[in-house]
């Protein structure tokens, strides 16, 4: 059943502009596959799809492209676009971004492989990012910041 959903998701995605999770529910609804949100979001992360910018301003799911790399997002080509603030305190920061751009934002970090990063976790408009220390959490804020060409 999750490979033939997968399959499912990846046609919707190719095909259409989704803009939302609750969309791609919907569309998936049409297709014979009722799932949870829960379930769509791990299905998201495991098939590699991320948020991408479109020309009007706006956002949609896109599939991977070929190989392990192409799924992920170059942080520097997201952070002038996705990043609308970053705040944290001792070793957590959390980055703001546009409805629908933490995914892609997320993503884009774990790829990048920062020492300072423990991890992520993105919800759909922020990115809660763990670093190893007080010290490191400023080190990425600032970097973050200046990646994005905003002020220090």
């Amino acid at each position: 059943m999750k490979t033939q959903r997968h399959a499912a998701i990846l046609k919707i995605v190719r095909s259409e502009r989704v803009a939302s999770q609750e969309e791609l529910r919907e569309l998936l609804k049409a297709e014979g596959f009722d799932v949870t949100q829960a379930t769509l979001s791990r299905d998201i992360r495991e098939l590699g799809l991320a948020k991408v910018g479109a020309t009007d301003g706006g956002s949609h799911y896109a599939p991977p492209l070929d190989g392990p790399q192409a799924m992920r997002p170059h942080l520097e080509q997201l952070l002038p676009t996705h990043l609308v603030s970053v705040d944290g305190v001792g070793p957590l920061v959390v980055v703001k971004t546009p409805a629908g751009g933490a995914q892609a934002l997320g993503l884009a970090l774990d790829a990048a492989a920062w020492p300072e990063i423990v991890g992520t976790i993105a919800g759909d408009d922020a990115v809660l990012v763990i670093t190893r220390s007080g010290h490191a959490r400023r080190a990425v804020q600032t970097r973050l910041k200046a990646a994005a060409g905003l002020p220090a």
